[in-house]
């Protein structure tokens, strides 16, 4: 187990967070490095929305400490994350399936060349780009104008991950983005999320499906009830151990136990 604390690229510090009486987070502690991958690992109801909230600017934490590259931050908004590079990739993805693969690339930023009357999208500029930033991340698109919603889950992935590199982010949260798609589209994920790694970016990938987290990670942080069970490097951390930690412990054990009473009945 190392160190929830030890000093990253971003950092939490004992971060809690209440909504009146109930405690949705507490004393939540870990850091990511850039070009890892840390999973953040739990079962509904562990917490895991909440603190994707904390950290891309939604809501602020009612005590503790943030940091990004060593300065203490406080985000107000969604923006202020975005201008520290940290960026939210969430489950459904903000693509417009009617549009264009290049206008949803750059959707809100869109560059433009003339002037006055004459100012108009800068097409090619917007679809080379968006052609070659998902090269970058292993997707060869056929064709930018097409629309997203000829895409595949995990194509449609690779693009809010590629667009959200390119406009300068270093760390990226990813909500589960597996948990809808099937094996083939799965693996697709995983290796866009691996060859972010190898870019230099930390991500964080907040899933419940170890058999999806255990391949690509490099730290696990465990979540269980809004309270962290520890930080484990993947070396100390068997993938059989993350199951138990993430099922509880006990109750697993004691699951295995009536499984195996009822089989010699």
């Amino acid at each position: 187990m190392t160190n929830g604390s030890d000093q990253g690229f971003l950092e939490l510090r004992g971060v809690n967070k209440f909504f009146g009486s109930v405690i949705a987070l507490s004393d939540i502690s870990f850091a990511v490095e850039l070009g890892e991958v840390h999973c953040l690992l739990g079962d509904n109801g562990a917490g895991k929305s909440t603190l994707i909230k904390i950290l891309s600017g939604v809501h602020g934490p009612t005590s503790g400490k943030i940091s990004v590259a060593g300065e203490s931050v406080m985000f107000a908004s969604p923006r202020e994350a975005l201008d520290r590079g940290i960026a939210t990739v969430y489950q459904d993805l903000a693509t417009v399936p009617l549009m264009s693969i290049a206008r949803n690339f750059f959707m809100g930023r869109e560059p433009t060349i003339g002037r006055g009357p004459l100012r108009r999208l800068d097409w090619d500029f917007m679809n080379r780009t968006a052609r070659q930033e998902m090269a970058k991340m292993g997707i060869d698109i056929r064709d930018p104008r097409q629309a997203v919603g000829t895409l595949s889950g995990g194509e449609r992935q690779c693009l809010a991950i590629a667009r959200a590199v390119h406009f300068g982010a270093k760390i990226l949260i990813l909500d589960e983005p597996t948990s809808a798609l099937g094996v083939h589209q799965a693996s697709v994920v995983l290796r866009i999320i691996a060859r972010a790694r190898s870019r230099g970016l930390g991500v964080i990938f907040i899933t419940h499906n170890v058999h999806h987290a255990y391949p690509v990670a490099d730290r696990f942080t465990m979540l269980n009830r809004g309270r962290s069970l520890g930080t484990f490097a993947k070396a100390d951390l068997p993938r059989d151990r993350v199951t138990e930690l993430m099922a509880g412990g006990k109750e697993l054990i004691d699951l295995e136990a009536e499984l195996k009473s009822m089989e010699t009945l």
